[in-house]
């Protein structure tokens, strides 16, 4: 049978120029030994330091004398184990600290993959039959650590996809932890968590007031530590309610910066190992206005933890987790309306199947019903999403993932009814598309996967990663998409 899709010879892959100024922290002993050896420089010394360091990284990055700054802040609890009072530093002697707890990370050095693309808030100055476009990806540098990054593109009246060149100047986000919670759902929500029946969850739950902020319970958190000694499971408690608490952030990016600089990097405890396969959508709600939602997951290097990204400009962005029974693994993706008057998500709870959700609140899920079970050979180890489903008028065109023999990752296509997609109308009997010889090399060999598609002139613009290391796309028109759906597949 004839292949549906074309795909394209446009690459998108890593580049390992492209690095972010992180904070280097190793342990507070070798801090103080590092602070003291350069206290004990000769101002003139110190000063030439300061120089060489930034001839050699001002133009790597945006304002580095106010990274330095702030990850000079970073060390309170080492100055004042060595009693030492930072207003008694000179500038360049803060700045020249700040530098020695700086490191660069190259973001994307390993791998730029599963790619999400959707519409561009700003669609002025684009020719006919064009459209701006955001393409996001999954970047991943040393340590396996990934960030999501973003690419400006135009794709024209021919589908071609013409990517603007990246800016250089990487930018990380002030964050802030303004969330103000609600006494009952964060108890709830550790519940779920963990059945906990221990002296400090009682404590814990007679000082927190019915509203709290993140700076509230930390207090209250130290209250409880030093006030009673601690067995295992209290720890892990008041463990669980900081990582728990420090999940929900918002942060702004420089309006300066251009979108392919800026970077969201692993803020919280709950994130600390990776932000992983975020799956955005543009959401029209019941007014027609718009607000970009992606759904990602959060690993901490131990545990995941589905969460929610929540922006309208790409500038500033909010940052919570998913509650809920549904709310317990990797691939939930969230319809571009609502349906029947409630949010819909895609999900897969088992780990095997594809299941459909809906719910009264976007961030809470406590229901899942099952939508797809493996039917063919080549998704008998599991079927899953790869990204929001898309409306049409036949139907929403849902873009799967199938894995079988070798653990071989095949790209399906399904079609759900439009107003009730908790029924199948038609699914590919045959993958849509499977890896080549090109595609199937990689840091995790003879994947395909995608995170997000859309409509562009009567065309499926279909990104995708190629074996956990790069990424392309292809192209499949509606028309023939349809026909094979209405042939059996």
């Amino acid at each position: 049978m004839r292949e549906l899709l074309v795909r394209s010879e446009t690459m998108f892959q890593p580049d390992s120029s492209r690095v972010i100024a992180r904070f280097l922290f190793t342990s507070t002993e070798r801090s103080k030994n590092i602070i003291s050896s350069l206290l004990s420089l000769p101002d003139r010394e110190q000063q030439q330091v300061l120089s060489r360091v930034l001839r050699r990284y001002s133009k790597r990055h945006r304002n580095i004398l106010k990274i330095f700054e702030r990850h000079f802040r970073k060390l309170e609890r080492v100055f004042n184990e060595m009693e030492l009072q930072p207003g008694s530093l000179s500038l360049s002697q803060k700045m020249l600290i700040g530098a020695y707890f700086t490191m660069e990370y190259s973001i994307e050095a390993a791998a730029f993959f599963n790619p999400s693309i959707m519409e561009d808030p700003d669609q002025s100055s684009v020719e006919r039959g064009e459209k701006r476009i955001i393409i996001s990806f999954r970047a991943t540098g040393e340590g396996h650590i990934s960030s999501i990054v973003f690419r400006s593109a135009i794709i024209d009246r021919a589908n071609r996809i013409t990517v603007e060149t990246p800016g250089r100047m990487l930018d990380s986000p002030e964050h802030i932890r303004n969330h103000v919670f609600k006494k009952g759902s964060f108890l709830r929500k550790l519940r779920e968590m963990q059945n906990f029946k221990d002296i400090a969850y009682g404590l814990i739950s007679e000082k927190l007031t019915e509203t709290f902020t993140y700076e509230e319970l930390k207090r209250y958190v130290e209250e409880v530590r030093s006030g009673i000694e601690l067995d295992e499971s209290s720890s892990i408690f008041l463990r669980e309610a900081m990582w728990l608490a420090s999940s929900h952030y918002e942060m702004d990016f420089s309006l300066d910066t251009d979108i392919s600089e800026r970077v969201i990097f692993p803020i919280a405890d709950t994130e600390k190992k990776g932000i992983e396969d975020a799956r955005f959508v543009r959401f029209i709600d019941e007014g027609g206005a718009a607000t970009y939602y992606a759904t990602y997951t959060a690993y901490d290097g131990t545990s995941i933890l589905p969460k929610l990204l929540v922006t309208e400009d790409f500038y500033h962005f909010k940052v919570l987790p998913i509650h809920g029974e549904v709310a317990q693994n990797k691939g939930m993706a969230l319809f571009p309306r609502k349906v029947n008057g409630k949010y819909a998500m895609l999900c897969r709870i088992d780990g095997v199947s594809n299941y459909i959700a809906y719910s009264d609140n976007i961030n809470v899920w406590r229901n899942a019903y099952l939508l797809q079970s493996p039917v063919f050979p080549w998704e008998y180890v599991q079927v899953g999403n790869c990204g929001s489903p898309i409306e049409t008028e036949r139907g929403w065109i849902v873009i799967t993932h199938g894995v079988g023999a070798m653990r071989e990752y095949v790209l399906g296509a399904s079609l759900l009814e439009l107003e009730h997609p908790e029924n199948e109308i038609a699914r590919l009997k045959t993958p849509l598309l499977v890896p080549n010889q090109k595609e199937r090399e990689g840091y995790v060999p003879n994947v395909v996967y995608s995170c997000g598609s859309l409509i562009h002139n009567e065309s499926l613009i279909i990104p995708y990663a190629m074996s956990d290391y790069a990424s392309t796309y292809a192209v499949v028109k509606l028309d023939e998409l349809f026909a094979r759906f209405e042939s059996g597949g």
